[in-house]
């Protein structure tokens, strides 16, 4: 119930919300029980029974109090006067029953509501704080489900549950303190008997958890396959993998039926089970109570409200058991959801953490080392980046060269080692601050599902419409964009897919622009274009870079040839270090691979 218990609290004011809750159902309860308790006497009227005219015992306690009502009607308005009267009582209280009803349930749909969304709002807060390496080792897919169809599952299966959960229990309670006064002998027969059903559900329930759990990361596993096949359709189709992707695929859809078809079998066992339970004992209050009144321990009338109160027990005692079957799937999504919550945020401001001041000095990095899991990426790497200069990064593949441009906006931090900007560590600056005077352009540009004109306002966001056209001329994208179908207001689909690689990439330069930023980080921004593709970006990128300090990963000789300093990698390591014209005098890595032809 721990698990339960932590979903309420993202309810809004739950304590009182609950409280309020719970005396709004408590006297829907009660009011119901009047219409049942004057049940009695009505039956007494019309075959004539004697009412009780004193109580001996704890028993008669609650049978006198409605014979006493009913014998002051009678002496007021008669045996016909008195029966009118409690049709109207049973009317009023229907009525109060079904209003109290109604606005406790309109509390429930509120705390549903408010769990719902804080708990979608908690998870994508928190993926938004994760470093790029929590991202690499989990399936997207995975992470979509998390925040999509478990939570949907949370709402199914445990938000819908409250009203069970909260108001039948009330309603056993109440309803048992009734039977006690009618009949503790029967009311302690029932009371063993019933939680038998409870122990053999329960035992079901904790099979059913294991198993959702297993369901859900295998409903997991089919959307990452859906994603990287939608992702990735171009290759699919280019070497005929359909079939490949479609056998990966049913393989996980065929799995997650037989869980499915398993976790359904024991849910739906809970509900003829505790129905068979129900009516078992139901059988033998019967045979106890049918012997009581015929040895004339019990009136006929009293063993008749007995078993209409007892049956108003065992339709939230079914429904309680049916619950807490149910809830199994909703908890074991809400402990996948509780796992994303959980992660610790590897990447935050420090407790002193300060705003970055404007850069105006250097970027230095100082004995700087990086491990990611087991492989060492970055070895004691020492750099100065002055401000308004423009530094090359070059090597092979895998050579750490964007991990180590990702280091400056801490995207990831160093394993050991500082990186200063104007002498502060970065990681005594706040994140905002210092992610604010970054603005990073990469090979593959993202773009999101939106307009031109909201594509590239995303990197400055209170910047005018006249702000945004001149950041779009300056990366050589007005023209183009006024080609669209609509201008600027032009949906450009997921990913900017109805553009071409260097209009999208033009795009992201124009949202760089308008951010206006200090410190530039391209990450082989022209290396999957075609050559006339390349002309422009390249050209944005000139215009882009001028009066900035500009870190470069180069991909093609072109773009890194005016560089102030060229920083050769190699296995983590810096091998050389000088311009261009320097290092080909040298008989070093980037001689080497100019000379062979090698894309750097």
């Amino acid at each position: 119930m721990k698990v339960y218990f932590r979903i309420l609290s993202y309810a809004d004011k739950f304590g009182l919300s609950a409280t309020v809750y719970a005396l709004l159902m408590a006297l829907s309860i009660l009011f119901g029980l009047i219409n049942y308790s004057f049940l009695m006497p009505t039956l007494d009227i019309l075959f004539d029974q004697h009412l009780t005219a004193s109580a001996t015992n704890m028993s008669n306690i609650y049978r006198k109090a409605m014979d006493s009502a009913t014998q002051m009607l009678i002496s007021e308005y008669g045996k016909k006067g008195a029966l009118l009267s409690i049709c109207f009582i049973l009317a009023a209280a229907n009525l109060l029953t079904n209003f109290f009803k109604y606005f406790s349930l309109r509390i429930i749909t509120r705390i549903r509501a408010n769990v719902i969304y804080n708990l979608r709002k908690h998870i994508f807060d928190k993926l938004t704080t994760f470093h790029l390496g929590y991202f690499t080792n989990e399936r997207k897919g995975d992470l979509v489900s998390r925040i999509t169809n478990d939570v949907q599952e949370v709402e199914n299966s445990v938000i819908n549950t409250l009203t069970v959960l909260f108001r039948d229990p009330l309603t056993i309670i109440i309803y048992f303190t009734v039977l006690f006064f009618l009949s503790w002998k029967l009311t302690l027969i029932t009371i063993i008997i019933l939680p038998v059903s409870g122990i053999i559900i329960s035992g079901i329930s904790k099979r059913l958890k294991r198993e959702s759990e297993e369901g859900q990361h295998t409903l997991g596993q089919m959307l990452s396959i859906v994603d990287e096949m939608i992702s990735g359709m171009r290759v699919v189709f280019a070497f005929n993998a359909q079939q490949y992707m479609y056998n990966k695929f049913d393989q996980q859809n065929k799995q997650y039926v037989r869980l499915l078809k398993t976790m359904y079998d024991k849910r739906e066992l809970a509900s003829p089970l505790s129905e068979f339970m129900g009516v078992s004992v139901v059988g033998v209050v019967l045979w106890i109570g049918g012997s009581m009144v015929l040895k004339q321990e019990m009136k006929a009338s009293e063993f008749f409200f007995y078993i209409i109160s007892f049956y108003q027990i065992l339709v939230p005692a079914k429904a309680l058991s049916n619950s807490f079957s149910s809830i199994q799937r909703g908890l074991a999504s809400a402990d996948r959801i509780f796992k994303i919550i959980d992660t610790p945020t590897q990447i935050s401001d420090a407790p002193d953490a300060t705003d970055a001041p404007p850069f105006s000095d250097a970027i230095e990095f100082k004995n700087v080392c990086f491990r990611y899991g087991h492989e060492e990426v970055l070895k004691n790497i020492n750099i100065r980046i002055s401000k308004g200069k423009m530094i090359a990064l070059v090597g092979p593949s895998g050579a750490g060269k964007s991990t180590l441009a990702d280091l400056i906006p801490r995207f990831y931090d160093t394993t050991s080692g500082n990186i200063f900007i104007d002498g502060r560590d970065v990681r005594s600056l706040t994140l905002d601050s210092l992610r604010a005077q970054i603005a990073v352009v990469t090979q593959e540009p993202i773009l999101f599902n939106d307009t031109v004109y909201n594509n590239i306002l995303f990197g400055n966001p209170g910047c005018s419409e006249e702000q945004v056209i001149e950041a779009a001329r300056i990366a050589y994208a007005h023209d183009f964009i006024m080609q669209l179908e609509h201008g600027y207001h032009t949906h450009i689909g997921d990913r900017g897919m109805k553009l071409s690689g260097g209009q999208r990439q033009r795009i992201s330069i124009a949202r760089a622009v308008i951010k206006n930023p200090a410190i530039l980080i391209l990450d082989e921004a022209t290396s999957a274009l075609d050559t006339e593709s390349e002309k422009w970006v390249q050209a944005a990128l000139s215009t882009l870079m001028q009066n900035r300090t500009s870190l470069v990963i180069a991909h093609r000789l072109s773009t890194i040839q005016n560089a102030d300093e060229i920083i050769v990698l190699d296995k983590g390591k810096i091998v050389q270090h000088g311009t261009h014209k320097e290092l080909m005098q040298e008989d070093g890595l980037y001689r080497k691979l100019h000379l062979n032809g090698t894309s750097l």
